[in-house]
Protein backbone atom coordinates (compact mmCIF):
# COMPACT_ATOMS: atom_id res chain seq x y z
CA UNK A 1 0.00 0.00 0.00
CA UNK A 2 1.16 3.48 -0.77
CA UNK A 3 1.52 6.51 1.71
CA UNK A 4 -1.14 8.04 -0.51
CA UNK A 5 -3.41 5.34 -0.64
CA UNK A 6 -2.82 5.14 3.42
CA UNK A 7 -3.43 8.49 3.69
CA UNK A 8 -7.18 8.10 1.94
CA UNK A 9 -8.06 5.30 4.87
CA UNK A 10 -6.37 7.40 7.63
CA UNK A 11 -6.08 10.81 7.33
CA UNK A 12 -4.40 13.61 9.19
CA UNK A 13 -6.68 15.55 11.17
CA UNK A 14 -5.08 18.94 10.66
CA UNK A 15 -3.31 19.69 7.63
CA UNK A 16 -1.29 23.32 7.10
CA UNK A 17 -1.14 24.95 3.73
CA UNK A 18 1.65 26.43 2.41
CA UNK A 19 2.64 29.82 2.91
CA UNK A 20 0.24 32.42 1.05
CA UNK A 21 2.25 35.44 0.36
CA UNK A 22 -0.16 38.39 1.24
CA UNK A 23 0.22 41.06 3.57
CA UNK A 24 0.89 39.50 6.62
CA UNK A 25 1.83 35.69 5.16
CA UNK A 26 -0.62 33.27 6.09
CA UNK A 27 -1.39 29.34 6.05
CA UNK A 28 -4.52 27.85 5.55
CA UNK A 29 -5.70 25.29 7.94
CA UNK A 30 -7.76 22.03 7.14
CA UNK A 31 -9.01 20.43 10.08
CA UNK A 32 -10.77 17.24 9.10
CA UNK A 33 -11.28 17.80 5.81
CA UNK A 34 -12.72 21.40 6.16
CA UNK A 35 -10.90 24.63 6.16
CA UNK A 36 -10.48 25.74 9.46
CA UNK A 37 -9.46 29.34 8.72
CA UNK A 38 -6.08 31.02 8.03
CA UNK A 39 -3.23 30.85 10.75
CA UNK A 40 -0.50 33.55 10.80
CA UNK A 41 1.91 31.67 13.46
CA UNK A 42 2.30 28.36 15.19
CA UNK A 43 -0.22 29.18 18.33
CA UNK A 44 -3.04 30.03 15.52
CA UNK A 45 -3.01 26.78 14.45
CA UNK A 46 -3.26 25.32 17.91
CA UNK A 47 -6.19 28.06 18.30
CA UNK A 48 -8.21 26.61 15.44
CA UNK A 49 -7.61 22.99 16.44
CA UNK A 50 -9.38 23.65 19.76
CA UNK A 51 -11.76 25.76 18.78
CA UNK A 52 -12.51 22.51 16.44
CA UNK A 53 -12.59 20.39 19.37
CA UNK A 54 -9.38 18.91 19.22
CA UNK A 55 -7.88 18.83 23.03
CA UNK A 56 -4.20 17.73 22.60
CA UNK A 57 -2.50 18.94 19.27
CA UNK A 58 1.02 18.10 18.99
CA UNK A 59 2.41 19.77 15.98
CA UNK A 60 5.32 17.57 15.91
CA UNK A 61 3.68 14.21 15.27
CA UNK A 62 2.55 13.82 11.54
CA UNK A 63 -0.27 11.84 12.62
CA UNK A 64 -1.74 14.21 13.59
CA UNK A 65 -0.41 17.76 11.47
CA UNK A 66 0.63 17.52 8.11
CA UNK A 67 2.70 20.78 7.47
CA UNK A 68 1.94 20.87 3.33
CA UNK A 69 5.24 23.41 1.74
CA UNK A 70 7.02 24.21 4.24
CA UNK A 71 7.81 23.02 8.57
CA UNK A 72 6.38 24.45 11.60
CA UNK A 73 8.60 27.30 11.36
CA UNK A 74 7.82 28.18 7.71
CA UNK A 75 5.63 31.32 7.91
CA UNK A 76 6.69 33.70 4.94
CA UNK A 77 6.77 32.80 1.52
Amino acid sequence: MTSDAQEAFHPTPVVVLAVVPSEPPYRLVEINGEVAGPAYTMLDVIRLAHRAGLTHIDVDDPAVVRWVGGGKYKWVP
